[in-house]
Parts: structure tokens; C-alpha cells; sequence
């Protein structure tokens, strides 16, 4: 008469598996393979792929309320991470147009900047609209 109840297991709380985590790995591997290679468009959209992930990942696990906020603040910080490559390795008279193409630490650093940039702006428009449409 005395029945034992289980607790729900960790498979029984959750009725299906996360995509992020797939989309994390991709991101990275995007953004190392166009790092790598030199190619900036695929250094770029690997890194808005991670971060968008990793934004994902905070509000589906409860960490954040809604992603735009964490865009923002990832945004903010590969944009400053790219900023102080920039200032810490290459030379202030290096940093040109023309010498974009030949010096890879600037350019690998000037796709992490383009990176935060898009992604910060991304997640302030996204704010907007959100407090726009409440």
C-alpha cells in the first residue's frame, strides 16, 4: 500500500532534443574554416551563426528572457575582442584598406569586429521591434 513514486528523469522532462547545440558546432566550424582559409564573408556569417546559437541556447534554458538582449551583449563582445586584436597586434599605420588583403591578423580581427557589429545591431533592432509590438 506504501507505493514509491519515481522522479521524472531528465529524458521524461524534455520530450524533444535541442537543434542549438548542432548550430554552435557549425558557427565555430564556419568561423574557423573562413579565419583559416582568409575567406571574411564565411569567418563573418560563422560567427553570427555561434552567436545566434549561444542566444538560442540562453532563452531556451531559461537563462534569458528573450535572445535580443544576449545578441547584443555577444555582439558587444567580439566586438571589443576585435578591437583590441587590432590594437594589441597590428600597427596603427598597418591598419588600411590596402593592406586588408595582406595582413591576416587584421583582417581575421576586422571579421570578428563586422561580427559584433551585426549582431548587436541585430539584437537592438530585434528590441525595438519587440517593445514596439507589445
Amino acid at each position: 500500500m506504501n507505493e514509491e513514486r519515481e522522479e521524472p528523469g531528465l529524458s521524461d522532462q524534455y520530450s524533444r532534443a535541442s537543434p542549438w547545440p548542432l548550430f554552435v558546432a557549425l558557427g565555430l566550424t564556419l568561423s574557423e574554416v573562413g579565419v583559416f582559409i582568409d575567406i571574411f564573408p564565411v569567418a563573418v556569417f560563422g560567427l553570427l551563426l555561434f552567436g545566434g546559437s549561444v542566444a538560442g541556447i540562453l532563452t531556451e534554458s531559461g537563462y534569458a528572457e528573450r535572445p535580443s538582449p544576449a545578441l547584443v551583449a555577444l555582439g558587444a563582445l567580439l566586438g571589443v575582442a576585435g578591437v583590441a586584436v587590432v590594437l594589441w597586434q597590428v600597427p596603427l599605420a598597418e591598419v588600411t584598406l590596402a593592406s586588408f588583403g595582406e595582413n591576416g591578423i587584421l583582417s581575421r580581427a576586422l571579421a570578428v569586429i563586422a561580427a559584433g557589429v551585426i549582431m548587436a545591431v541585430a539584437g537592438i533592432v530585434a528590441s525595438i521591434m519587440e517593445q514596439s509590438a507589445a
